[in-house]
């Protein structure tokens, strides 16, 4: 059950299309320009610099609402870790499938980039090394290829392997039955992700993949 009302918490705050909201703010939908997808990366594209960062902040306050409103919830239990991966879970699919904008939405990075930023807390200083290795883990393939959807998925994968690294080393204080589930609710985030680039893959193994900073190719 707490599991279930976790999900429910995290996709009630994922409703909170920042993208979407910014874009009406800048008398623009979203959803009909650039790319038609409701996150940063768009939002970026269409309106600049200033949207894009208020999109991501937005997705990443979200995220940040969602695992505050757990821990309150069920502080002092002895899989807390794990709930907020749960809440986690939620907001990734109330950002990536809203109801009512027919279940179109973000790809989820903004809000994995939440995800390591409430992850960074559970043992300090140690994890606060989850953000500057996630972070390089998007910023060196981008710089170098200058294409954010290889590094999106770079740091989302690198994420995955540094929660389990971190669980392992014995960090989020839980039992090994609950570090297993919370591996299993993050690799299934972590293949969302992958699946919800499957357009950017295919474009990038066709060689038409947008680079940053270029216009957009018809």
């Amino acid at each position: 059950m707490e599991r279930l009302i976790c999900l429910a918490v995290g996709y009630v705050c994922g409703l909170f299309q920042t993208g979407y909201l910014v874009g009406k703010f800048n008398h623009v939908d979203i959803r009909k320009q650039g790319s038609g997808n409701a996150g940063t990366t768009n939002a970026l594209r269409v309106m600049g610099w200033k949207a894009g960062i208020l999109t991501f902040a937005g997705d990443v306050i979200k995220l940040v609402v969602a695992a505050v409103i757990v821990r309150f919830l069920y502080r002092g239990t002895d899989c807390l870790p794990l709930l907020v991966m749960y809440a986690g879970a939620g907001v990734t699919l109330g950002h990536n499938f809203p109801f009512y904008m027919n279940f179109k939405g973000g790809k989820g990075i903004a809000v994995m980039a939440g995800l390591v930023l409430i992850n960074s807390f559970w043992k300090m200083p140690e994890s606060l090394l989850l953000i500057p290795i996630t972070l390089a883990f998007f910023l060196v393939p981008v710089i170098v290829t200058r294409y954010i959807s290889v590094g999106s998925l770079a740091a989302y994968t690198a994420f995955l392997v540094e929660m389990i690294l971190i669980g392992q080393c014995g960090w989020l204080d839980m039992e090994q039955g609950y570090l297993y589930e919370l591996y299993i609710v993050l690799f299934v985030l972590t293949a969302l992700a992958w699946y919800r680039h499957r357009a950017n893959i295919g474009r990038l193994m066709a060689g038409t993949e947008n680079k940053f900073g270029s216009k957009k190719k018809e």
